[in-house]
């Protein structure tokens, strides 16, 4: 067996080399990777094991059979047990015998240093993305990470650099560029199908207030000074953080401290699509303004509720963002419109638009459009039809991902100067190239956060 495992980590270590220093591609028969060489699956250890994890990112990639989850980590001891359960179950289940090959940790430095593990799904809340992807990057694990991509402009800048640098593969979790609708969507408006592109409209939803104050006792086996990372140090209350029975939306997503809510929460979902189409994928806005802006107020909760927000880039094309908007995007140009949303889709049972009526997943000003061929010598974006899988299948076939970091960066970028915008509530002015706002020392000020001391993204 450690025979086996140094075979597997000496491929996986020469595939990563090639593909940082070289950028030749590997060619390796798929049989390698099949159910007949289990020493060559690629280990997968999943760093956050709640909500997103459990629903989503978890499933994702343990229906690959060259892929094996082989350990959870979770700075709550507790979740992190019950994921250990969830994935031993899944195998059980799967192989009609029991299983029993989780390794639980809770400290994710001690994930990196286990050699064994290639991978890492990276599934925690927003304000520790950069710091673990950077962390990964630099130990030569490939990354899976939920979005945004960060919690300021600057550490995304950072995790970017570090993750091109290192050659791991790299995808962000906007999987709205695996499904057919987007990709299509965009791929029409790219190809002049309603004539020169004018606006975008992007309907994202708020946050409510609410959340309670009062400090409550650390639950058991919880590692809150390093849940909280780089951030400030606050008294615990559950409504901060997350629930301590089920898995239900967590506090933390309207909570500023860790996120900047529905604008990164959403908006680096459908910006990025919007980007798409717009072919600003690896730039951002040149101008950005508020309209109208309302935070939470009275609770323990104060991220932003309704609003409304407007960008301009280089091209001309205006993006207008806002609540008031069907949730989705609409590209609107000179010779008519096409609009594109996520239909009925929910990737956990908890998203905000459960319950909801739910918009055409792709509609058109003339129903025409949507039959549209695109031909040949038209321009196609790379088809992805499982998010998580074209990651695995960029591991191991040394390819690139169909959401790579610079991209998670740049939509992430655009979302955080919207809300730099909300918060100053005034027009900004924006290089995307320097990646600094124009004769605006206050704005500048607000492309990063006081971190605290151990838990730099440097």
């Amino acid at each position: 067996m450690q025979k086996r495992n140094q075979s597997r980590r000496k491929f996986l270590e020469n595939s990563l080399k090639a593909s940082a220093l070289l950028a030749i591609p590997s060619i390796v028969p798929a049989s390698v990777f099949g159910k007949n060489a289990p020493s060559n699956r690629i280990n997968i250890a999943a760093i956050g094991t709640g909500r997103i994890s459990r629903g989503h990112d978890m499933p994702g990639v343990w229906k690959h059979d060259y892929t094996q989850i082989m350990a959870v980590c979770d700075v709550d001891l507790k979740r992190a047990n019950e994921g250990k359960q969830l994935v031993n179950e899944f195998y059980s289940k799967r192989d009609n015998k029991s299983f029993d090959g989780v390794k639980v940790y809770t400290d994710f430095r001690e994930v990196l240093q286990n050699k064994d593990v290639d991978a890492v799904l990276i599934s925690t809340p927003d304000h520790t993305h950069a710091m673990l992807g950077v962390a990964a990057a630099r130990a030569g694990k490939h990354i899976y990470m939920q979005k945004p991509a960060s919690l300021t402009i600057a550490e995304g800048r950072v995790i970017s650099n570090v993750v091109q640098k290192s050659g791991v593969k790299f995808q962000i979790g906007s999987q709205q560029r695996s499904a057919e609708q987007f990709r299509y969507g965009a791929e029409l408006v790219r190809n002049g199908r309603i004539g020169e592109l004018k606006t975008v409209y992007v309907g994202l939803p708020g946050d409510p207030p609410g959340g309670k104050k009062e400090e409550m006792p650390l639950p058991k086996d919880f590692n809150y000074d390093l849940w909280l990372a780089s951030t400030p140090e606050v008294y615990y209350t559950e409504d901060r953080v997350h629930p301590q029975v089920g898995y239900n939306r967590p506090g933390w997503l309207r909570c500023e401290q860790f996120g900047a809510g529905m604008i990164t929460g959403w908006g680096a979902h459908h910006i990025d699509s919007a980007h798409w189409g717009m072919g600003m994928e690896a730039s951002g806005p040149v101008e950005i303004w508020t309209d109208h802006v309302e935070f939470a107020t009275g609770g323990l909760w104060d991220v932003h509720g309704i609003f409304k927000t407007g960008a301009k880039y280089a091209n001309g094309v205006t993006m207008i963002v806002s609540n008031e908007f069907q949730n989705g995007i609409k590209f609107e140009g000179t010779k008519g419109w096409i609009f594109v949303s996520r239909g009925d889709y929910q990737a956990t049972s908890s998203d905000p638009n459960v319950g909801t009526v739910q918009a055409k997943k792709i509609d058109a000003s003339d129903p025409a459009v949507l039959t549209s061929v695109i031909g040949k010598n038209e321009f196609h974006f790379t088809v992805s039809n499982d998010h998580h899988g074209n990651w695995l299948e960029a591991i191991r076939d040394n390819k690139k991902t169909i959401a790579p970091v610079e991209e998670a960066h740049r939509a992430c970028s655009a979302c955080l100067l919207h809300h730099i915008s909300m918060k100053l509530n005034r027009k900004l002015y924006w290089d995307p190239v320097k990646e600094q706002f124009k004769n605006d020392d206050e704005a500048n000020r607000m492309l990063s956060r006081p971190q605290r001391k151990g838990y730099e993204v440097k």
